[in-house]
């Protein structure tokens, strides 16, 4: 159980039939009445967010969530299996359980499974992959760093906006949580 006086950002708690993470929290307290905590709340499993107040002190489950070390070994169909790093245990998941994530997997990467039980919530990529573009307009003599962007395709199938001057065949990081060009390799 936790109080709501302790609530963080990214702390996990059960509430309303799921597992919903604190992005947000203000305690608040009023001249008159008592005190009570204003918080953001993201379901973990829809994404949903929600403003929810809670009476100071209040407690909850916290939920007791797994994060474990798998690395991505092969795809079999529309299937990926994923080896557990500790135990050599596989897990297949779908693309619709990893997400939109599934953009940047590579063979061999190492990524963080997070569970609720036996219910798998999310899969967390490293925040920066290396990959090597695929296709991209020609670079012309002149382009520039700040002269403006155009959309690449790498070698996992995205589309990232690069500077005019990337061509194909170049290996360039990624960061995988805004999608965003970091640079060449």
């Amino acid at each position: 159980m936790i109080s709501s006086n302790d609530f963080r950002p990214g702390v996990s708690i059960e509430w309303n039939n799921g597992v919903w993470k604190v992005v947000e929290f203000l305690h608040v307290k009023p001249g008159k009445g008592s005190a009570f905590v204003r918080t953001k709340l993201k379901n973990v499993q829809t994404g949903n967010v929600v403003e929810q107040t809670f009476r100071a002190g209040e407690t909850l489950p916290q939920a007791n969530l797994e994060k474990s070390s798998m690395q991505h070994t092969y795809k079999d169909g529309d299937q990926f299996v994923f080896m557990d790093m500790a135990t050599y245990e596989e897990t297949t998941l779908s693309a619709t359980q990893i997400g939109d994530r599934v953009k940047y997997l590579t063979e061999g990467m190492e990524v963080n499974i997070l569970r609720w039980g036996e219910q798998i919530l999310e899969v967390e990529l490293p925040n920066a992959v290396v990959l090597e573009v695929i296709q991209a307009d020609p670079g012309v003599k002149g382009d520039t760093a700040t002269g403006g962007s155009k959309p690449a395709i790498v070698s996992t199938g995205a589309q990232v906006m690069v500077p005019l001057f990337i061509s194909a065949g170049e290996r360039i990081r990624i960061d995988t949580r805004t999608d965003s060009y970091l640079g060449r390799e």
